[in-house]
């Protein structure tokens, strides 16, 4: 049987497991979509899409299967198109899957896997406007080397390899529209495919939507887990074969079944070091993008049941809570408070489109963050917008920002960013700073700001919604500002985000310097 290979900042505190103890899904409430996991050692490893935030493809490290961390991305930069440096020109629209004019919305990374082979780590994933890529490592950690086409083709999603028992490479990838499932030989280094592909699995009218491949090989059965039926209402199916070809017998094992977790799907399988097994899989939630649940899994007549049992179904239904996985308790977070203290950014961030290097940096003035305005109309335009995952169901994020070196037309703030994206912060007109929220484009000046500092803050609360308030005591009090808004909604495949930014109608070249961010989680309302 193949074996399931699946900087320090402020963090949201965690319960260490004990002997008995159990776990509650979701274990991440973030928007960590399309995940994959191996198991290297005694320790786990996820990547998931990132789409078009740069670094690209982050990877979560676990001990014990529910409680994570970010040990890193594999991409430093998006280098597939001019496009994800923003070039313009910007046509703004809300769709969920095409972008804004001159920029990559939507594209980058879709559903990477990560599989062990030979001594490397290997990440496969695919844009939708370029084709098909690949990177290795020594290590999850990294460093990782620069991406491979493995298939020079757009259109193309959701990348698999599979080196079987003689040394073959094989790679199962679907197409946009979401199937049929495609077969390829592959080079034994998996840099490139051998052939033109065959298609081993259609059924529009049983498996609609057939995307999500994860290649495994178990008691002389190839299986293929893939989820089918769409992102908010799927279902997960699992496929089995004698030969890696086909023909492919199937049948779903994890659908809603008496819960109330619409859509529960896509994502991995993996043992722990004794045999255990689970699936790790994510559930759309709107605003708060697909977050992480994680599957008891137990195998009956060589076929995967997924979760709690439903009667008279072969298929299962997911877990509320359940018994933590087997092995010692590993205690970890999510990092997401920052206080720029350190010459690097921490792994949480990820810029939207690739950073312009000039136009920010964490050594002009340490302990800072200094971001530098490029002209933009509105935020979905601007360069250099700071953002991290957003951690549900509530939570608190405040963050200190010096608007001094403001210029003549700048805006820079907190925004909860997506489509339609909400902010509060400064604006810079008439030669004075005025605090001001905008909702959809749309801006409300408030009061003229005189001092040097000023402390704006977000709560999120769990029914999706927002509410800014600002503080100029020093974080003593803080004054609401504006009605609660919507957060911004699921678009371009991701959540809403926290995010800092700045741009400018005016001249360029204005300055903002952020002192720190604080991320909080709250109770849920």
């Amino acid at each position: 049987m193949l074996g399931m290979l699946a900087t320090l900042s402020w963090i949201v505190p965690a319960a260490p497991l004990v002997a008995g103890a159990t776990y509650t899904n979701p274990i991440l409430f973030a928007d960590y979509s399309d995940p994959d996991v191996i198991r290297i050692g005694r320790d786990y490893y996820l990547v998931a899409s990132s789409f078009h935030f740069s670094p690209g493809i982050p990877i979560l490290r676990s001990g014990d299967l529910v409680h994570w961390s970010i040990a890193g991305h594999v991409l430093p930069r998006l280098p597939f198109a001019p496009e994800y440096d923003m070039p313009g020109p910007h046509t703004l629209t809300d769709a969920i899957s095409k972008p804004i004019g001159g920029t990559r919305y939507a594209g980058g990374v879709w559903a990477p896997s990560i599989r062990q082979h030979a001594g490397l780590i290997y990440v496969y994933w695919a844009t939708p406007d370029e084709g098909i890529f690949m990177a290795t490592a020594r290590s999850p950690e990294g460093p990782w080397s620069a991406p491979v086409k493995v298939i020079d083709q757009p259109a193309l999603e959701d990348p698999c390899p599979f080196w079987d028992d003689d040394g073959s490479a094989w790679l199962v990838h679907s197409r946009h529209g979401a199937g049929p499932l495609i077969l390829h030989r592959m080079s034994p280094d998996g840099r490139r495919v051998l052939d033109e592909g065959t298609v081993i699995v259609e059924d529009k009218k049983n498996l609609p939507i057939l995307e999500g491949p994860k290649f495994y090989k178990r008691n002389g059965y190839y299986y293929i887990f893939a989820p089918f039926g769409g992102v908010e209402k799927g279902a997960q199916a699992v496929l089995r074969a004698r030969t890696i070809t086909g023909p492919y017998e199937w049948r779903v094992v994890l659908r809603q079944g008496n819960t109330a977790l619409e859509g529960p799907h896509q994502g991995g399988w993996v043992e722990t070091p004794s045999g255990e097994g689970w699936f790790v899989h994510f559930n759309s939630t709107g605003a708060f993008g697909r977050i992480t649940y994680l599957e008891p899994v137990r195998w009956i007549d060589d076929w995967p049941v997924i979760g709690d049992p439903i009667a008279g179904d072969v298929a299962g239904q997911p877990v509320a809570s359940h018994a933590v996985p087997d092995g010692p308790p590993a205690p970890a977070t999510l990092q997401t408070s920052d206080e720029f203290g350190s010459r690097t950014l921490g792994q949480q961030w990820e810029w939207n489109h690739n950073p312009d290097d000039a136009r920010w940096s964490l050594a002009a003035r340490p302990g800072h963050l200094r971001l530098i305005a490029n002209h933009a109309n509105q935020i979905v335009n601007a360069r250099n917008t700071l953002t991290q995952i957003l951690i549900g169901p509530a939570s608190r994020i405040t963050t200190r920002i010096d608007a001094r070196k403001m210029s003549e037309g700048q805006r820079a703030g907190l925004s909860l960013f997506g489509v339609k994206p909400s902010w509060i912060g400064i604006t810079r007109e008439g030669g004075r700073n005025w605090l001001t929220l905008s909702s959809a484009g749309e801006e409300t000046r408030g009061a003229a700001i005189a001092g040097k500092q000023i402390e704006l803050r977000a709560i999120v609360s769990s029914d999706q919604k927002v509410r800014y308030s600002y503080s100029l005591d020093g974080g003593q009090t803080f004054a609401p500002m504006g009605d609660v808004f919507p957060l911004a909604r699921f678009s371009w495949w991701k959540g809403s985000r926290p995010a800092l930014f700045t741009f400018t109608r005016g001249t360029p070249g204005g300055i903002v310097d952020v002192d720190w961010v604080h991320i909080d989680t709250l109770p849920q309302d």
